[in-house]
């Protein structure tokens, strides 16, 4: 494996997500395979977990990891192709991308969508010029339409977590003050699609997300319906796809309770914005696992950048 930019990057998520637990039981066993390597870490969004999850994945395999906030650090970079450069921007990907490389042996970005426009988001614009023009793998800490990091954390997550060997997984939509991206939702769509689970996703009318994604997995529009026998709810706010990026309604009612959770496991990617998404009664129980998830990052992450240095 050369590039990690989307779930669809893995082979068998069932053999990955078996060498991850094998990476957790022993974080610094491979140590010396990252010795002398650099892993260039570029932010032109905010990150907590993801920063602090790849530094030290990338530090459990000996490599040395230099991180750039590229939105406020760098020039301005354009990615546009035939651009006359008069605006804002300073440097070009091309470049940009030409010079990193010779500095990092990886380099991981993290890119946020506009919101605004469907077709330049769709169009993965910065992450794919990083696979174009640098001459080293590329790692996606999320993008414009997807999270393939947070979506392997999510498939080890619960695989250490179930009950049963094919547990009922839901996806479930819950109201936020801002537009928010897809991508956290659409990774997690493939990942369950890979894995053998019961899964379904609840949203309110008007919230579905890319077809060309979900494609055959079961939608349903009642969230107390969909929650029944659940071993798993998975919930994160994600704005309209059809009405591109617009919030359609706020509705209070599919805030997630520990009544509507019931014996379910509540699993979400942090942050999460207490008594909107989820009351305090479930993330301050048993039930959540929200900060073993953080946990797994780490390990997510490392057997990603794992299988990049094997490669050669």
């Amino acid at each position: 494996m050369k590039n990690y930019t989307s779930i669809n990057d893995i082979d068998n998520i069932n053999t990955w997500v078996s060498e991850a637990k094998t990476l957790k039981e022993n974080p610094l066993k491979h140590k010396s395979l990252g010795q002398d390597k650099t892993l260039g870490l570029l932010f032109f969004n905010s990150s907590l977990r993801t920063r602090l999850s790849t530094q030290k994945a990338a530090l459990n395999l000996g490599m040395n990891p230099i991180v750039m906030n590229v939105s406020g650090d760098a020039w301005g970079i354009e990615f546009g192709d035939g651009t006359v450069m008069n605006g804002n921007t300073a440097e070009h990907i091309k470049e940009a991308a030409a010079v990193v490389s010779q500095y990092c042996d990886i380099i991981a970005v993290r890119a946020f969508p506009t919101l605004t426009d469907k077709e330049k988001d769709e169009s993965e614009q910065v992450l794919k010029s990083f696979v174009e023009f640098a001459s080293v793998p590329i790692v996606n800490m999320e993008s414009a339409t997807g999270h393939p990091l947070q979506g392997l954390t999510d498939a080890l997550t619960i695989s250490e977590h179930a009950k049963t060997a094919k547990p009922k997984v839901v996806l479930s939509w819950a109201p936020h003050v801002k537009a928010l991206p897809h991508a956290v939702g659409n990774s997690f769509v493939q990942a369950m699609q890979k894995m053998d689970v019961e899964f379904v996703i609840t949203n309110p009318e008007g919230y579905d997300l890319n077809p060309e994604i979900t494609k055959d997995t079961p939608i349903i529009h009642n969230q107390e319906e969909a929650f029944k026998d659940a071993d798993f709810v998975y919930v994160k706010n994600w704005s309209s796809y059809d009405d591109y990026g617009k919030i359609l309604n706020t509705d209070p009612s599919w805030m997630i309770t520990k009544e509507k959770l019931g014996a379910a496991k509540f699993m979400h990617c942090l942050p999460v914005r207490r008594n909107v998404i989820v009351e305090d009664a479930v993330l301050d129980s048993d039930s959540s696992l929200v900060i073993q998830q953080a946990n797994n990052r780490t390990y997510a992450a490392q057997l990603v950048l794992k299988k990049i240095l094997e490669n050669g």
